[in-house]
Formats: C-alpha cells, structure tokens, sequence
C-alpha cells in the first residue's frame, strides 16, 4: 500500500514562500518611510540616537581594528563590552562591513526587514513541528514575524535578534529531546547567547520551564545518561560564545543598575495598578508606541516592551486551545506565562530577578501563542468559537471601560469621559483590533469546509492588517518630521562634515539643544569625544563618579548647563548651542564665541584644561564624601582626590588641603585655579586603539607631581612611565593618575579588554570540542544505521519511512470541524481528524498514489 501524496508545497518551497511573504510585507510597510526620508530610515528617540550612530560607530571601529577602547563612548568606554549588548553579536550589524561608512545608516530599513523575515522563517519551522497542514505553520510564523512585540521593538532595533533566533533554540532542544539529534542544541545555544547575553538569561529561564513541561507531558523521555549529554551540549553552547560573554559580563556584574532588588511587598504586587491592565490589554489589542502609552497612562511602563498582539487572531486561538486541552503540556506553558507576567517576582526571573520592569521576554510568549492559535485550528476537540467568544468580549469590555469612565470628577459630575492619553489614536486601535475579529470569524464561516482556501484567505488577511497597523504604528512614532529633515539628516547624518576643530585628542566636546538639554550622542554621529552620552553600558567607574557630583547616571551621562565646574574638569573645550548664548545664561562668561558650524553656534571654553594635568595638593575620599555635591564639583579643580589607603603615600609629596578652609567659588578663583592645573598639563595627548600616549614637562626642583587623567578607571589599563611600569592610582573617585617624576616625561597607558584573552582561548577550545562532538556524533549515527540495516529487510524499513511520510504530510480535509455541531461520524477512519500528539493512533489512507 503507498502512501498519499501532499496537496501542499515541499517544505523547502513552503519555508522560503514564508521568508518571501514577510520580506514583501516588511518591504510595504517600510518603503513609504524610506521613500520620505531621501532613502534613510528614522523614526524617534532612540531608534534615531542610539540605533543608528552605534550602528555606524561599530562598523567603523572594526574597519579600522579600533576594538579595544572606545573614545567616542561617554567618557570612554571597554569597546567589546559596551556594544556586545547592541551590534557586536549580531549577524546582521556584521552585514554592513562591506559597505562604505557613509551607507551604514541606508541600511537600517533593508536589515529591519531582513530580520523581520528570518523570524517568520525560524518560527515556522518550529510551528511545523506541532502542525499537519504546514501552511497553518506558515501563518504561525507570519503571526510571530508581525506580532505586537516585534512591532513595539522597531523602537529598539537590537531586540530582534532575540526574535529571530529564539526559535531555533527549541528546535535544537526538540532535536535532542525527540529525535535524539546531537549537537544542534548545542549550536542553537551558542547562536543566542552570543547574538545577545541579556536576553539569553531570559531564554534560559523559558528553556528550562519549557523542558519541565515538555517532560511532564509524557512526549519526552529521559534518564540520566540523556540528560548529562543534554546539560553538555548547553555548556558548550555557553563556553563557545565566551568570547563575547565573559568581557560582557564582567563588565555587568560591576554596574549597579543590575543589583536593584525588590523589596517587601513590592516583589509579589506591582506598585502601579495600572500595570495590570497594561499587560492584559497588551494581548488585545496592537501595542502602544513607546515612551507614549495611550491606554494605561499610569503603568509606568513607557519602555517595557509591553506588546504581545497576533493580527487577525488576537487570543482567539489561545483561549480555544486552552478551553479543550486539559494537561497539555502548551496549555500549562501558557498558564505559567501568564502567571508570572502579572507576578513581579517572577517577572524578574527573566532578567536575573532585577526588579526594573520589563516585559522583554514577550516574544517567547507570543511564540506559544501562536503555537496554540495554530495547533487549535487543526485538533477536533478545539471549537474555536469558545475563545472567539471570550477574545471579542474581554476586547469589548476593555474598549468600554476605557472609553467611557469618567476621567475627571468634580463633586457628583463628570467633567470628561475616557481614561486613554490620546483619544484618536484609541479609537483606531479599538478599530483595527474589532475588524480584525470579524474578519476571522467571517473567514471561519466562509471557509469551514474548505481548510486549503482558509489558509490562503486567512495568509492574506494576516498580511494585510500586519501591514495596516505596523504602518500606522510607525507613522505614530514620525508625527513630526522637523526634528528629521531639518537636523538629523542634515547636520547629525552628514557626520559632522562642516564642524572645522583643531585636529587633537586632547579636549572633549559638549552640546545643548538651545533649552539647556542635551541633544543626545550627537558628537557620536560626528565620532567625537564628548562629555554627552546616551549608553547604558558604560564603565562602572563613571557610574560611581556621576552621583557624588550631583549627576544622575542611569541611562545616559547628561551634566547640564548649571553644572559648569564639571567641563573644565573633563577637558571640555568647545561648546555646542543650537541657540546663541545669551547674557542672562548662568556661564555666559565662561565662554567666547567661535563660529556658526554644521547647525550650531559654537563656543570656546575659556577656562579649557587639557587632558593630563597635574595637582600638587590633595584630599581623601572620605573627605570628598563629607561635601555637598556643589562643593565636590568645585575642589576637583583644586586638589585630587584620593582614595583613603592611599593618603599616607602622598603625605609627603603633596599638600593635604584642609577642606575646613572655605573655598572660593567667584568667577577670579575658578579661573586661577584652572590656569593652575592648566600650566602643568601635557604637551601631547594622543589616543589609539590600546591606549593612549601623553607628555609632560615638569620642574627639575619638584619631587615630581600627581598627573590626572579623566578616563575612566578599569582594570584592563597598565601604564607606563618612561618605559618604566607605574602604579595607576584610583582617583578622583572614578579615573586614573600616574606619579610623574620632574623634567620630561613620557607616559604610556595600555588597555586590553578584561576576559577577553580568556574568553577567545574558551570559546577556541569549546568550538573544537563541538566539531569533535558533532562529527563524531554523525559517524556514530550512521555506524548504527548501517548495523541496524544489516540485519533489518530493506522493504520494512521502506515500508516504515514511507508511514511516516504520509503521517507528516497528512493534509487537513475539513476546517468545520472547529465547529463541531455534532461527532462526524460520516467521515471514514481515513479521513478522522485527530489531535496533535495521537499520530501514531491512526493510519494514513490507502491510496496508489506514489509518495
């Protein structure tokens, strides 16, 4: 007896229609906007700001073997470190090394799309896995490649790939677990932790929930043996990205943004009520943009990625799924997702418990809802009208409450009505998301007897409102386009083409909007030194030193204007001002106009301090600590600051200024103190990749003085002077000085990234041990095949592939059966549907076809 051939497409063809459909699509939505941006793709915040300058820095820096130490980053930053989190991970930044510098930011748009595609692609093949009819895995994919989450994270361009790789890591883990496939999970481990660490802790929390259920579903086997194997397989998947991981990591382990823990209460309820209805009305309809929340303004959630929508579908195939599926292992997947998205604590466990919210970990989420919405349309115990039923009024409740609860109340009157932040944008979003519904249920009535043809119209369908809402969603982000075509293009894009400064390394820049705001990493367009900075991984040493000068340092380094004394210290020697100065700005007289440049009124700062200069009196760091913070910002351009253990050492050499003497703050004593540190300052100061080199030239009747250096202390710097190895001191709370001894000095700092030469020898010897592993795996296997063979009739085991061919390619015959007004008893064995996970309980038909 042969087995049925498929009506459908060969799996190769069908997974490359997927990537197809969702480049075409993502190629709709994005045109219009390249198309108004003269060929660029910018959107707002910071997509514009961090995207794209990051994106052109990296690819620069590479080019140009600059991988170790970063001078355009804050005030200079661990290369490897700072952009592992952002670009130097991904496949699809290394894409752009090829090109010309000046086409890297023409190529945001042409990537997004390309990511958005292989994320269709990879989830479609993981969806194959569960599915029948493969073209119902091709929605899946569509679904996940479209969803909410992937829309939302346009913002944050980096977040895709974590989507698009995540699906083949439960591939991997399915290889193993079911066909006992060696080594792909292992690669599919590697792949993700090196695309990205931070999502990775995440991805291994689902992992190991995902296994659990996997197992208690009773699908799976295990023993002891099989496990150790599985438990080696993610080591080695985790040492081969060791390169990356371990300079990442120790780089994270020392910024304090990553020990904020909960507290109390805190960990079990969210402090913000409306965080709830945030996170449930995520599921309902397309996703809010960021840092503008329309729904639940209150929620405190302006960029958690709070978005987890499937067009078209919504949660109707979810709550099908789980109103028919008593113990299935999805079901209880899904349940303990939804439980721990509204738990703090177990939110947390996706982001190493730091109790930042976040809802980052979304796409994993939304995976298994489109799992569940596919498996649902092909399993005779599911009647999809139960969770359409229970979508179209949970959407319907949400869109009533929010639109017609009085907002504000003065004694028994309402004075308005509605709780959304922007009236429009609301209604259309309850329009799309009710359109939408009808449009499945009118698809699942139309075509209930005729699955091929669903499929086809529900494809569609699926395309055309992502399309609809993913535009609109940007369109949302560009309202004004002034901030685009007036600047960003012209003067930040154009890489500071018109900007004529003296071609040193010895000063920093500064810049201000004209509202004494920053306008951020502007001078990282122009790759420039610049105390301005928008990064959240900087060194820990710059986040120690921020504060205590009254500086808030969390995601970005902004000094305002107010905080003068600051540039003097960092070495600022221009200023930046999209306004002309005027004689009412507090430092008005600490600056001389220079000139008009690429868009700016530029500034000459008069007391400028090179970079390298010396003190000759001293405090500790429990004197420092005993200041107001405006009184900090003062003595550092008076005396160092050193740390405690290290006073008695310079007791000698030094004055110990007695900070009970008051301090002069007039305009005269700033000056003098500055021209002070500016007389004994380097000569020369000169940057490279591993460091830099400086000079200095001291009195020959001096015991030789304490030079200061505001880079950032790390403990990948060495120095030099005179070609003999120094002590770095700590100092100034965060940054690094050398004793230099009188007459003319030659100082040479080096700096190689910390666990990088342990990382690259790791991930060396695991990627060995993975192709040892892998092919001898391979012939291990086919050693097997060839003694099973031996002793086994070739017409059983062709009579056994065969089976198993029409099983994978049995096509469903009849989509009415999701509303299953009675049992379909007509239908002959061949032909019964039955659910997923009975594969073997049924036979295919008898037919003469050839396979």
């Amino acid at each position: 007896m042969k087995a049925p051939s498929s009506p459908l497409l060969p799996a190769k063809s069908r997974c490359l229609r997927t990537f197809l459909l969702a480049l075409g699509a993502s190629c709709i939505v994005f045109l219009p906007f390249i198309i108004v941006d003269q060929g660029y793709f910018l959107y707002y915040g910071d997509f514009n700001v961090q995207q794209i300058p990051f994106y052109q820095m990296c690819h620069d820096a590479i080019r140009e073997g600059n991988i170790f130490w970063s001078w355009t980053t804050d005030l200079g930053a661990n290369f490897i470190s700072s952009y592992s989190f952002y670009n130097l991970g991904s496949p699809f930044f290394w894409l752009t090394l090829p090109f010309p510098s000046e086409v890297v930011p023409y190529l945001m748009a042409p990537l997004l799309m390309l990511k958005t595609a292989l994320a269709a692609t990879t989830s479609y093949a993981y969806i194959a896995r569960f599915v029948r009819n493969k073209d119902y895995a091709l929605i899946g994919g569509l679904l996940y490649a479209f969803s909410g989450f992937t829309t939302y994270n346009i913002f944050f361009n980096h977040f895709h790939e974590p989507i698009v790789f995540f699906p083949l890591l439960l591939i991997g883990l399915e290889e193993y677990m079911t066909n006992g496939r060696r080594g792909v999970f292992a690669a599919a481990v590697f792949v993700n932790c090196f695309v990205n660490y931070f999502f990775f802790v995440g991805q291994v929390v689902f992992v190991i929930i995902y296994w659990f259920f996997r197992l208690l579903g009773k699908d799976w086997t295990i023993n002891l043996k099989k496990f150790l194997w599985l438990a080696f397989e993610a080591i080695l998947g985790v040492a081969m990205s060791a390169v990356l991981l371990i300079p990442s990591v120790l780089t994270v382990l020392a910024n304090p943004r990553t020990s904020q823990s909960f507290q109390g209460h805190s960990a079990l309820v969210y402090s913000w009520p409306q965080r709830y209805g945030a996170i449930l009305e995520c599921f309902f309809f397309p996703p809010d943009i960021p840092a503008r929340p329309n729904f639940f303004p209150g929620a405190e959630a302006k960029w958690a990625s709070l978005g987890a929508w499937l067009p078209l579908f919504s949660m109707c195939g979810v709550f099908s799924f789980m109103s028919a599926k008593r113990g299935h292992w999805l079901k209880r997947i899904l349940i303990t997702l939804f439980i721990m998205a509204m738990v703090p604590i177990f939110n947390s466990a996706f982001f190493a418990f730091n109790s930042s919210y976040y809802a980052r970990w979304f796409y994993m989420l939304v995976l298994m809802m489109a799992l569940a919405t596919m498996m649902s349309l092909e399993d005779r115990e599911v009647n999809y009208m139960v969770g359409f039923k229970i979508t179209a009024g949970i959407t319907f409740v949400i869109t009533i409450l929010i639109a017609f609860l009085p907002a504000e109340v003065e004694g028994r009157e309402a004075q308005k009505y509605g709780l959304m932040e922007y009236p429009v944008r609301f209604w259309i979003y309850v329009a799309i998301a009710f359109v939408s519904l009808f449009l499945l249920w009118w698809l699942l009535r139309k075509f209930r007897r005729q699955p091929r043809q669903f499929a086809t119209a529900a494809t569609a369908a699926v395309l055309c409102i992502s399309v609809v809402y993913s535009v609109y969603f940007i369109a949302l982000g560009k309202v004004d386009l002034s901030e685009t075509h007036d600047f960003i293009i012209p003067y930040a894009l154009n890489g500071g083409e018109d900007v004529d400064l003296p071609d040193e390394d010895n000063y920093r820049i500064d810049f201000t909007d004209g509202r004494n705001l920053p306008y951020d990493n502007q001078a990282m367009f122009w790759q420039r030194p610049s105390i301005q900075a928008f990064h959240s991984v900087v060194p820990a040493s710059i986040m120690e030193f921020y504060p205590t000068v009254g500086v808030q340092r969390d995601v970005a380094s902004r000094p305002e204007r107010e905080d003068y004394l600051l540039r003097p210290f960092l070495s600022v020697r221009y200023l930046f001002d999209r306004e002309p100065m005027s004689p009412n700005d507090d430092d008005y007289d600490y600056y001389t106009y220079v000139d008009w440049q690429n868009g700016y009124y530029v500034y000459e700062n008069k007391n400028f301090i090179p970079m390298g200069f010396c003190y000759d009196s001293f405090i500790t760091r429990s004197e420092y600590d005993a200041m107001t913070e405006q009184e900090r910002q003062r003595v550092l351009l008076h005396a160092a600051v050193v740390e405690d253990y290290a006073a008695q050492k310079y007791e000698r050499t030094m004055t110990h200024y007695d900070t009970e003497e008051w301090l002069d703050t007039s305009d005269q004593a700033i000056a003098e103190d500055c021209a002070d540190r500016r007389e004994y300052s380097c000569e020369t100061f000169e940057t490279d990749n591993t460091g830099f080199t400086a000079t200095i030239t001291l009195p020959e009747d001096s015991e030789g003085r304490l030079l200061f250096f505001s880079v950032p202390w790390e403990e990948g710097w060495s120095a030099q002077v005179n070609g003999v190895d120094a002590v770095i001191e700590k100092t100034n709370v965060g940054f690094m000085a050398v004793w230099c001894p009188p007459g003319e000095s030659t100082i040479r700092f080096n700096y190689m990234t910390p666990g990088l030469p342990l990382g690259l020898m790791i991930t060396g010897v695991s990627f060995a041990v993975f192709l040892l592993y892998f092919f001898g795996m391979r012939a291990l296997s086919r050693r097997k095949a060839r003694r099973i063979a031996a002793v086994q009739p070739e017409e059983e085991i062709l009579r056994h592939t065969n089976e198993d061919e029409a099983i994978e390619t049995y096509y469903l015959k009849d989509l009415s059966l999701m509303f299953p007004a009675k049992p379909r008893e007509d239908l002959p064995p061949g032909e019964q549907i039955h659910p997923l996970g009975d594969r073997g309980s049924h036979p295919p038909p008898d037919n003469d076809q050839n396979t």
